[in-house]
C-alpha cells in the first residue's frame, strides 16, 4: 500500500495537538467541576465505568478524524500486468463462398467448417482488429475492421454461398481485403485468404492483387480448402439432392506465388483438424509480431478507511445520546 498524496498525512498532527489539549484540561482541572463537602462516596467505591466512559466519544472523534485524513491522502495498492498491445494487428478475412464450398469432404461441409473455426479464431484474438471479405464472382465486404467480437461472430455465421453471384475471383477477394487495410496505421497488416478452386473471373487479377498488397505491407497467407483427389459434392437432380465425387481442382502454385510475394504463407487443408491447426499456427505466429506493455493497475483502499471513520462518529453519537438520558 502507498498514498498517492502522503503529505496530507502531516494533518494527522491535528487529532495528536487535540489530544494533548484534551489531557491538559483534564490534568489542570480547567473542565467544568462543582464542589463537595467530601469525597468519600467517590474514593470508597473506586472510579464509577461512566467516569471513564465520557472520554469515549472525544476518543471516537479524534479517531474519525484520523481515518478521513487517511482517506483524502488516497492509499492505494498497485500490481504489475502485462497486456498485448490493443494496436498490434489489423486482420481481414477473405472467405470463398462459392457453391463449390458446399463439397463435403469437410464436417458437415467445407463452409460451415470454415466458418466455425474462423469464429474460434476471432474469440482468440481481443486485442486486434479484424473485418470479413467474402467473395465468388465477385467480391464484397461482410464487416468492416472491428472489434466487436459479438456483431463480428454473428456476421460470420451470417455468411452463405448464395450471397452473390457465383464463380472464384480470388483477386477481387485479395483487392477488397487490402482496399480496407491500405489505410491502417497498425504495427501489422493480414489478410487470410481461404479458398478451394481457381482464379476463373473477376476484374483484378490475383497476381496485380498480390502485387498491390505487397505495396501497402499486407502481409497474406493463403489457405487452399479441399481433400486430395475426389470431394463428396450434393447435386440437384430431378430425383432430388444427391451426393456425387467431384474432383478437387486447388490452384496451389497461385496461392504459393501470393503468400511469398506478401511475406506470408500457404497453407494447405484437407479436413477441418487441419484447418483448426492452420488457424492456430497462423494465430502464433502473429502474436510474436506483437508488443507487450506492463502497466500497473491500481486499487483504491480508501474505501475501508471511510467506513470506520463513519463507524465512529455513529458510535460517538450513540454514546453521547446514552450519556445524556442518564438521571
Amino acid at each position: 500500500m502507498y498514498f498517492e498524496y502522503p503529505k496530507l498525512l502531516w494533518l494527522l498532527a491535528i487529532p495528536v495537538v487535540l489530544l494533548a489539549h484534551y489531557l491538559w484540561l483534564e490534568l489542570s482541572g480547567r473542565r467544568p467541576h462543582f464542589r463537595v463537602p467530601s469525597a468519600t462516596p467517590w474514593t470508597l467505591t473506586g472510579t464509577s465505568p461512566l467516569a471513564v466512559l465520557r472520554h469515549l466519544p472525544f476518543v471516537l472523534r479524534l479517531a474519525a478524524l484520523a481515518l478521513i485524513i487517511v482517506c483524502i491522502a488516497r492509499p492505494r495498492s498497485s500490481s504489475q500486468l502485462e497486456k498485448i498491445d490493443t494496436e498490434g494487428i489489423d486482420i481481414m478475412l477473405a472467405m470463398d463462398v462459392s457453391t463449390s464450398m458446399l463439397a463435403r469432404d469437410f464436417s458437415p461441409d467445407r463452409i460451415s467448417a470454415a466458418k466455425d473455426i474462423a469464429i474460434e479464431f476471432i474469440a482468440e484474438r481481443p486485442s486486434d482488429r479484424i473485418g470479413i471479405v467474402v467473395f465468388a464472382g465477385e467480391s464484397y465486404t461482410q464487416c468492416p475492421l472491428t472489434t466487436d467480437r459479438a456483431t463480428l461472430i454473428n456476421l460470420m455465421k451470417e455468411v452463405t454461398t448464395d450471397l452473390i453471384e457465383d464463380g472464384t475471383a480470388i483477386g477481387n477477394g485479395l483487392s477488397t481485403a487490402v482496399a480496407r487495410l491500405k489505410d491502417s496505421d497498425a504495427k501489422s497488416r493480414v489478410v487470410i485468404l481461404l479458398t478451394d478452386g481457381v482464379n476463373n473471373c473477376g476484374e483484378v487479377s490475383p497476381e496485380t492483387a498480390a502485387e498491390i498488397a505487397k505495396t501497402y505491407g499486407v502481409r497474406v497467407y493463403t489457405i487452399g480448402v479441399g481433400a486430395n483427389g475426389m470431394a463428396p459434392y450434393p447435386v440437384i437432380t430431378p430425383w432430388g439432392v444427391e451426393t456425387r465425387n467431384i474432383q478437387v481442382e486447388i490452384d496451389e502454385k497461385l496461392l504459393q506465388t501470393i503468400a511469398e510475394a506478401t511475406g506470408g504463407r500457404y497453407f494447405r487443408a484437407t479436413d477441418n483438424t487441419k484447418l483448426a491447426e492452420i488457424y492456430s499456427e497462423i494465430g502464433k505466429m502473429e502474436k510474436v509480431r506483437t508488443t507487450i506493455d506492463s502497466f500497473p493497475v491500481y486499487k483504491e483502499l480508501y474505501g475501508k478507511y471511510a467506513l470506520a471513520a463513519l463507524i465512529c462518529l455513529l458510535l460517538e453519537l450513540l454514546i453521547r445520546l446514552f450519556l445524556k438520558r442518564l438521571p
